[in-house]
């Protein structure tokens, strides 16, 4: 029986090449290309490049709009006094609202002690005093709000050149010299308010297999302490505010955790997608719109309303307030974070089954001996 040839092991296959390479060979349908690129690690980042390119630019729009342009809407004022002609009130205050293209909302008060009562209740923003011959006194506020000063202080000794009244401005509530724009109050809320959700990411990343309770255990305890740091930092290290150390440090912290809560709501109710209603509230809609580097009378009338309500701007009016008002404490900013910290752990605690992270009791018992 003759060997077969060496060379046979080399013949072509006569397998069509359709056949040769299985499935690969095939022509595939639209459907299977899109089964396979659904389950393959490319479309969650392709989903990503898509999400992050429309997050730069709504980040950008968000701040530009509320900020770019500040315009006053509807600033109270406290007026005290009669001057002797109603004229004369009514020229400056012409004068006023078209130099900042805006209405003043114009409230009277019997006393200069009562108009500064409401200065300190954060009520108005300036006090406006028209009498002749002494002309105007213009006193503002800028711990009330820098930018609303600052436009109060450029504009009034400008109209009452125009009508030929002499007018003297004073600033009743100073900032803190280390803080001479007003800024810092803004930064150290920012600060609390990102690095709180940015820390529930990291322990849902970090230390997935928490449970409930320690979650939340956890994420208090980083609160306190980054509060803490922060207040040191901006304080003790810079001296660029004056804080109340302690109720300063509380409020940083309440900042933090809910701020740390509202990621994990988000997380347990929609998963790895938290992030997106997270930064939406906290960041593009929430700090712009919080009050601390414009002040609510110069920001779009919707942004301005809506900040209040949410966590970023309750934690700067409760901040504020408690640096440069601490005799007319306000319940409003502290129940907003409130119930936002409340909610989020209720919601969190409710549906904690679906939340992506914890140990698995049930194998660690069928594990256990007996």
């Amino acid at each position: 029986m003759s060997e077969e040839p060496e060379w046979s092991e080399h013949r072509a296959d006569p397998t069509p090449p359709s056949r040769a390479h299985g499935r690969h060979g095939t022509r595939r349908s639209p459907s299977d290309l899109w089964r396979d690129f659904k389950d393959s690690p490319f479309l969650p980042a392709t989903v990503l490049v898509l999400i992050l390119a429309a997050g730069a630019g709504l980040f950008a729009g968000s701040y530009t709009y509320a900020m770019a342009n500040p315009t006053p809407h509807h600033v109270p004022v406290a007026v005290v006094g009669k001057p002797d002609s109603a004229k004369d009130r009514s020229a400056f205050v012409a004068g006023m609202e078209k130099a900042l293209g805006s209405s003043l909302e114009l409230r009277h008060f019997r006393t200069q002690q009562n108009a500064r009562h409401a200065i300190e209740a954060q009520q108005v923003f300036a006090v406006m005093r028209v009498e002749r011959p002494e002309g105007v006194e213009l006193d503002i506020s800028s711990a009330s709000g820098a930018s609303v000063a600052q436009l109060f202080q450029q504009a009034g000794p400008k109209v009452g050149k125009k009508i030929g009244v002499p007018v003297q401005v004073r600033d009743l509530k100073p900032l803190n010299k280390g803080d001479p724009r007003g800024l810092a109050i803004f930064y150290i809320s920012l600060a609390a308010v990102i690095i709180g959700f940015v820390g529930a990411i990291q322990l849902s990343v970090h230390a997935r297999r928490l449970n409930p309770p320690e979650r939340i255990a956890y994420t208090l305890a980083y609160a306190l302490l980054g509060g803490f740091v922060i207040a040191a930092v901006v304080d003790w290290g810079l001296g660029a505010l004056e804080l109340p150390f302690v109720h300063s440090w509380l409020i940083l912290a309440l900042t933090m955790f809910t701020s740390g809560m509202v990621f994990t709501m988000f997380n347990t109710l929609i998963g790895r997608w938290a992030m997106l209603p997270t930064w939406g509230v906290m960041v593009l809609l929430g700090n712009p719109s919080s009050g601390g580097a414009v002040s609510w009378p110069l920001l779009p009338s919707v942004l301005g309303e809506i900040g209040r309500w949410l966590p970023p701007g309750a934690s700067v009016n409760a901040q504020h307030t408690a640096v440069y008002f601490p005799d007319h404490q306000l319940l409003q900013p502290y129940l907003v974070l409130a119930v936002w910290a409340l909610v989020s752990c209720a919601v969190f605690w409710t549906w904690r089954h679906r939340h992506p992270g914890g140990r698995d009791r049930t194998a660690a018992h069928a594990a256990a001996p007996g």
